[in-house]
């Protein structure tokens, strides 16, 4: 199996060291991966800077914001940024864009975007990379007269992150691709998928020309325990920990809700735990311990390469276009990347 279709991280999460992510990227190249994606961190990953150093590093391999919001920058300032790294990386760029954490973005001052905003901020974006003179007054607010004098040769794609049918829909319906939540069971993702479909068919759009790609937390059996418990335990309770997304996690893949009340119980929601921070990880491992055993395995994959091999066919099998794994970098995936290859 083509080994192009798998894709991954650099520097997931927090992490001290922001030149790592340019070492995984280029590891990432090496074993063969598709993409490599660069979530944003205003601390240590911001989407401009990351991708355009990965750019510069890499060749071949796919550069994806993954996922950046649209909330915390003007339109232009957003089509500048991928205009640019598409010309830096050869027209490799894909923006990511997700809602984040209306919570947290409302604590820094940010506007809380809902679909409408969305749809609209894309759409910019779309007309600006074309190269129109763009002037627009709606609920994003008013812009008389924006253009890039110069728009890039190939526009880049703009995906969104979803989980709940109306973003999931959204996806089908405006964007070039959808992104599903790590912890989607392979049924859960079906499901998911074909709310993304039929939306785009529904909208008068070839439901196949939106490329879904499916994240799944993975753990190969070469690792420790402990790092084990950071990837999948702890990353877990980070999704589980607050009830919007928890909620439509357990929703999407028709689990019993009734667990969710210890978890969210548990007082972990909004912090985090950090690659530098030992005991936050501990603390929600330990808590990770309420979520049913369940949740994890038929959530992520964990076992031998061969083993995760199978785990990824079976995402594919459900409607997946491509995968993105989640948790593991590109320097501990080689083993996984050759087993997927040799997958039947």
């Amino acid at each position: 199996m083509n080994p192009n279709i798998l894709s991954a991280y650099a520097l997931p999460g927090r992490d001290a060291d922001s030149r790592q992510a340019i070492r995984h990227a280029i590891e990432a190249e090496r074993i063969g991966l598709g993409s490599i994606w660069a979530s944003e961190r205003w601390e240590g990953k911001e989407t401009g800077a990351i991708c355009g150093a990965i750019s510069y590093a890499t060749e071949r391999v796919g550069i994806v914001a993954g996922l950046t919001h649209f909330t915390g920058r003007h339109p232009m300032v957003t089509a500048g940024l991928g205009a640019t790294i598409q010309r830096l990386s050869g027209n490799r760029f894909t923006m990511g864009v997700g809602t984040s954490s209306p919570e947290r973005l409302a604590r820094q001052g940010f506007p809380v975007f809902k679909m409408a905003h969305m749809r609209d901020y894309a759409d910019l974006l779309r007309r600006l990379w074309r190269g129109e003179k763009v002037s627009y007054d709606g609920i994003l607010g008013r812009f008389d007269e924006m253009e890039l004098l110069q728009p890039p040769e190939v526009a880049p794609p703009v995906i969104l992150g979803a989980t709940g049918p109306k973003a999931l829909a959204l996806g089908g319906e405006a964007f070039d691709g959808v992104v599903l939540h790590p912890f989607l069971t392979v049924e859960g993702a079906r499901r998911s998928i074909a709310i993304v479909r039929g939306a785009a068919e529904k909208a008068g759009r070839d439901p196949a020309s939106v490329k879904i790609t499916a994240c799944v937390v993975t753990a190969p059996d070469t690792i420790s325990d402990a790092e084990k418990r950071r990837i999948v335990d702890a990353r877990a309770m980070t999704y589980f920990r607050g009830p919007r997304l928890a909620t439509a996690l357990v929703n999407a893949n028709g689990w019993d809700p009734a667990p969710l009340e210890a978890l969210l119980g548990a007082g972990l929601h909004g912090s985090e735990p950090t690659g530098v921070d030992a005991e936050a990880v501990k603390r929600f491992a330990e808590a990770a311990q309420m979520i049913p055993a369940e949740w994890l395995t038929e959530g992520a994959a964990v076992g031998s390469a061969e083993y995760i091999a199978e785990r990824y066919a079976a995402y594919l099998g459900a409607g997946a276009d491509e995968l993105l794994i989640h948790g593991s970098t590109p320097d501990g995936l080689e083993a996984v990347v050759k087993a997927y290859a040799a997958h039947g």
